[in-house]
């Protein structure tokens, strides 16, 4: 089909929506490493693993064999809400680049929550509903993961507990109301309502916090509450496998027009997103179909894939989790407070990471102040004010298109918008007003979060 017949936003109908999962998992030679037990430094069993996840989940986190899964119909019925999501022609943005790529967006931010993170919220919560537990339990950074597992929560009458990192709780007043209007009891981490919380706020006094540290909260009021089971947004291979559901429809709806992407581009905090986008091409390229090129792009400010180092880690930083192998800055990172975005787990999911270990990605740090720049070029041109997660994949998109201009080479860009910026406007003010900074650690910084590291056998 001709370019001039591609609209500004290709819709599918609900015919259209996934009935299936994607396991990436399947189609990948070398399968990321098992989750560890700390204690015996053995693969976790599922039945270890059902102390803290509910019962289907765990089985769908150890499933790295079967490469499609069937959706239950209650969750497709759910996602008919707001799916399918559209992909959209960035026109605008080609013709204020000047450039000769074509640039495509997949636009996850068309419900409440404002991101993708309700594809896995829904699937998590309905599968607690359905063992017959009370409630769950979380952790969010920015808040979009607590406003969907919220909105889930809500839906299904299941009780939500979210513990928010500090630095956001205090900075996005109203995402966390969003959570408290859908019934979740929201918790500033580092808190004192936990025995974790208060070791880590005794060894660091007046912290703004860090996902390792919800996480810990999250967990240990799990495993403490009977009928209580803690769900996470990103990182494990189950939210990885529910969140194939925004790759597979972007791969439907540009077959429907015969575009082909030569970039895929996604931001990474702990790897949803990404993960969820490049899911069917990544499995195209695994199994020697197409060849893409695929670039995560993560903040300077927490680059695991970039600065990190690939080990055994501890997911948490009150190191009561499993133990990962991934891409790591040592659980004990906490990101500068000046880090706008949610995109700050000092770790990536296991499954990117043995991606990138094993060369089918590649990898970009980018500066704060250049991604909100990106943020404002995008969003006075295209109409949509992005997420800061969302304006890292923006950034190196906009770059890329602008060496297409220097060369002249007509490539396709396909990026991930996970969602809107409704509720990040302090980080805009601040950079609207000047007061936004860079921070970049330092390598001493990130050797004090290496040095935390456990001791796993066979491991360096």
């Amino acid at each position: 089909m001709s370019e001039n017949k591609i609209p500004y936003k290709i819709y599918l109908g609900e015919e259209d929506i996934p009935q299936k999962w994607y396991n990436l998992r399947a189609d990948m030679k070398n399968k990321p490493a098992p989750l560890l037990n700390p204690g015996t430094c053995q693969p976790m069993t599922a039945e270890e693993l059902g102390a803290v996840f509910c019962d289907e989940l765990v089985q769908q986190e150890l499933d790295d064999t079967t490469p499609y899964i069937e959706i239950p119909k209650e969750i497709r019925d759910f996602y008919k809400m707001y799916r399918p999501s559209p992909i959209v022609r960035a026109y605008c943005l080609e013709e204020a680049l000047g450039t000769p790529a074509k640039i495509y967006y997949k636009f996850e931010g068309n419900n409440t929550s404002g991101s993708h993170k309700l594809n896995s919220a829904i699937a998590q919560a309905y599968y607690a509903k359905k063992q017959g537990l009370k409630g769950v339990t979380t952790e969010t950074g920015a808040g979009q993961w607590g406003t969907a597992l919220s909105m889930a929560c809500a839906y299904l009458g299941l009780d939500c507990k979210v513990f928010m990192v500090k630095v956001s709780y205090e900075q996005k007043p109203f995402r966390r109301e969003v959570m408290r209007t859908y019934g979740a009891d929201v918790t500033p981490s580092p808190s004192m309502t936990t025995e974790i919380g208060k070791k880590i706020l005794a060894e660091h006094p007046g912290t703004t916090g860090s996902l390792g540290c919800a996480i810990s909260e999250a967990v240990e009021v799990a495993v403490s509450n009977p009928g209580y089971r803690y769900v996470l947004g990103s990182v494990l291979n189950q939210v990885l496998l529910h969140q194939s559901v925004i790759g597979l429809e972007a791969k439907a709806a540009l077959d429907k027009y015969n575009v082909k992407p030569d970039i895929i581009i996604g931001c990474a905090g702990g790897g949803s997103n990404l993960g969820g986008l490049i899911a069917p091409f990544m499995g195209e390229k695994l199994r020697g179909e197409n060849d893409y090129r695929i670039i995560a792009v993560e903040p300077a400010s927490c680059p695991s894939f970039t600065r990190g180092k690939f080990a055994y880690d501890f997911c948490d930083t009150g190191m009561i989790c499993p133990l990962a192998k991934m891409y790591t800055l040592g659980s004990g990172f906490i990101p500068s407070a000046n880090h706008a975005g949610g995109l700050r787990f000092h770790g990536m999911s296991s499954t990117l990471s043995q991606l990138y270990h094993d060369g089918y990605m590649e990898a970009k740090a980018v500066e704060q102040t250049d991604v909100f720049a990106a943020a404002e070029q995008f969003a006075r041109v295209e109409g949509i004010l992005p997420a800061p997660e969302s304006s890292h994949a923006i950034r190196v998109a906009i770059d890329e298109a602008l060496k297409c201009k220097e060369t002249g080479e007509e490539k396709t860009i396909l990026f991930g918008l996970t969602g809107t910026g409704y509720f990040d406007m302090v980080a805009y003010q601040k950079y609207n007003d000047g007061e936004m900074t860079d921070y970049i650690p330092t390598d001493e910084d990130l050797a004090k979060g290496l040095s935390s590291l456990p001791v796993v056998p066979g491991q360096d």
